[in-house]
């Protein structure tokens, strides 16, 4: 085994205090762009918007052609009275949230043995709708050193459970499927590695004792070392 695929959220992070579901957000955070740009919009334009973005959730909407930001929140302000930069709008929204990434306790050491043993380290993630990924990317500065590719969904233009982003791994690093492992917290996540073709981890940190064809079940990521050593 040469290359070790990481998700980000649920895997190796995760953000405070998140709800449920990110349509918890939205409503307030279109308020909070009226607020902070003073802008001449209603309850009734912020329901529209709301609406343009409860329509590209891929809970609600199940896709695996991503979208980009800009196209997302020209449609969801398309309506609004006034001029306003889109890049504003996007960048106060997100502020809005208030979002603040906590780094699972073992996951910086545990990838240090990685890089230390040799193998190659990529991240697959899904970006949030709407979110710029270089935003996205700001929220957990201290595991970029690790990667020696990192893929979202806005890079690579696919979701999960679509298996382009490790299909550009793989050619980055001229391996075969064979050569990978995937590991993640969610079911797309393993969908992702068996249409590829590769190994498929489940990181259960909640002990959900859930199958969803995963090869191998760790509850944090020190346990994955064994599996990693027997894939050599």
């Amino acid at each position: 085994m040469k290359v070790i695929v990481f998700d980000i959220g649920g895997t190796l992070m995760e953000y405070k205090n998140m709800p449920l579901s990110w349509l918890d957000f939205y409503k307030d955070g279109f308020r909070y762009v009226r607020s902070e740009l003073s802008l001449n919009i209603t309850e009734n334009d912020i329901d529209k918007s709301f609406d343009v973005l409860k329509s590209y959730n891929p809970r609600i909407n199940p896709r695996e052609i991503d979208v980009t930001p800009e196209v997302i929140f020209s449609e969801a302000t398309v309506h609004w009275q006034g001029k306003f930069e889109l890049s504003d709008v996007i960048n106060k929204f997100y502020e809005s949230m208030k979002l603040t990434a906590y780094i699972y306790p073992e996951t910086l050491d545990f990838l240090d043995k990685l890089k230390a043993e040799g193998y190659k380290i990529a991240a697959l993630t899904d970006v949030a709708i709407g979110m710029p990924d270089e935003l996205h990317k700001s929220y957990f500065p201290e595991l970029l050193p690790y990667f020696d590719m990192y893929v979202s969904s806005i890079s690579c233009g696919y979701r999960k459970p679509n298996p382009k982003g490790l299909s550009d791994i793989a050619e980055n690093f001229g391996v075969a499927s064979s050569e990978m492992i995937m590991i993640g917290d969610e079911e797309k996540d393993i969908k992702t590695a068996k249409r590829f073709g590769c190994k498929a981890v489940l990181i259960d940190r909640r002990d959900r004792n859930v199958d969803f064809g995963q090869d191998y079940t760790v509850t944090d990521l020190n346990g994955l070392w064994e599996f990693c050593c027997e894939q050599c």
